[in-house]
């Protein structure tokens, strides 16, 4: 793939058969930056399709998890020199069309990270209960740890600049990434800010959080947000 803009959109994916075409297609007609799909070692036709459609695209040969796939990711917006970077959810629950908006506020801001947010303003988007819960315990993790208040900090809806690029190529959490890179992030000064962007339920695939899963996150993120605030 030529570079032909300073964006890189990542795109993780993983078993992401029944929307990945329409999350790739609904990309290329609402903005024209450069993507780059990284198939996490599926095990469905995610791959097959990346292939007829002629998406760019690379295949992990092993899944590696979400935190794996976005390194993948920034390492190759390092090499490249992309000056910024900007992740986009293969399950179609990220809206392309608020990635110029995104682009927008960290070039004028000077920001290092911009989080598309759905709750730092009324938005459409509903969620569950247990899953409102889970967002509030790690609102409030997030604050007591570091004094920011993030509203949305599980959203994966982010985009970095060429400096967090490096560092995330460098090292990137392997599990349920969002929390703890707020907290190491704000632990060195990073500037970190959130904008309201419209969110959409997911478009296919199935969630890899199960209620066991959940206590699992809650107590892993905890933590290793814990040990990164302290070191």
């Amino acid at each position: 793939m030529s570079r032909q803009s300073d964006v890189l959109i990542i795109i993780p994916a993983y078993n992401e058969e029944d929307a990945i075409q329409q999350t790739v297609d609904h990309l290329r007609e609402h903005v024209e930056y450069d993507y780059l799909i990284v198939d996490d070692g599926s095990k469905d036709r995610t791959a097959a399709i990346i292939r007829e459609r002629g998406y760019n695209g690379v295949r992990l040969p092993v899944n590696l998890g979400i935190g794996g796939a976005m390194q993948t990711g920034y390492r190759y917006a390092a090499r490249h020199g992309y000056k910024y970077a900007i992740q986009l959810d293969a399950d179609g629950q990220h809206d392309a069309r608020d990635i110029d908006k995104l682009v927008r506020e960290i070039r004028e801001s000077g920001n290092d990270m911009v989080i598309g947010s759905r709750f730092v303003e009324k938005s459409s988007y509903k969620s569950s209960l247990p899953r409102r819960i889970g967002i509030y315990y790690f609102y409030m993790l997030i604050r007591i740890l570091t004094g920011n208040r993030i509203f949305d900090p599980t959203s994966g809806y982010r985009i970095v600049n060429s400096k967090i690029i490096r560092e995330f190529a460098t090292y990137y959490p392997v599990d349920y990434p969002e929390v703890e890179i707020l907290v190491s992030m704000a632990r060195s000064k990073y500037r970190i800010k959130e904008i309201s962007v419209e969110m959409k339920k997911r478009q296919g695939g199935v969630s890899s959080i199960n209620p066991v899963r959940s206590v699992y996150y809650m107590l892993k993120v905890t933590m290793f947000s814990i040990i990164r605030r302290s070191f």
